[in-house]
């Protein structure tokens, strides 16, 4: 958050990035080493894809829920994630979103921190095999040496098809995760 509080500081508030982004960007380059929590359950195989198109959980104004997809979000840079993220929730919000976002998600990412929860438990959205969820970022104590000090933490979580993964890849890819957000000057 120091990382991005200050590259912030030094764009114009419409380039402004946010955690969100920094979010799915991690979320996006962590899954290029775990296929097996990208892709699909069809015809009783799992059937990674090409791909990482990611899902992203919008809530709609008169209620409900869609997660519309980011085509190719590992490739993408912060700046061009934020502006998809921006132009998605716009177009879902306003009933105008490309039956292709709707049909491409290949994992979904739901965060509900900008509600206040703390954790996400979600469950996968067949047939996809994975969904990350996030809470929301928080200050909490925190070990650092010998002592316990306020740390802005987020809970991640993961749902995975334990037909095509396990727990052990489930808790790598979490770590996975948990380092790309430790160095985002890397995403």
């Amino acid at each position: 958050l120091g990382w991005l509080e200050a590259t912030n500081a030094r764009r114009p508030i419409a380039r402004r990035l946010i955690a969100a982004v920094l979010l799915l960007r991690a979320v996006a380059v962590a899954l290029r080493d775990f296929p097996d929590l990208n892709g699909f359950w069809i015809d009783g195989a799992a059937r990674p894809a090409a791909h990482i198109h990611v899902g992203w959980s919008v809530s709609l104004r008169g209620g409900g829920l869609v997660a519309p997809a980011i085509l190719d979000a590992d490739t993408k840079p912060l700046e061009t994630l934020m502006a998809a993220l921006r132009d998605l929730v716009k177009r879902a919000r306003a009933g105008g979103l490309r039956s292709s976002e709707m049909s491409a998600q290949t994992v979904t990412v739901t965060s509900l921190g900008d509600l206040g929860a703390d954790a996400v438990h979600g469950v996968i959205y067949p047939p996809q095999l994975a969904l990350v969820g996030f809470g929301r970022v928080r200050a909490r104590p925190w070990v650092v040496g010998e002592d316990i000090a306020p740390r802005r933490v987020v809970e991640a979580s993961l749902a995975a098809d334990h037909r095509a993964s396990d727990g052990h890849r489930g808790g790598l890819f979490l770590a996975a995760l948990d380092k790309l957000l430790q160095e985002p000057e890397t995403l």
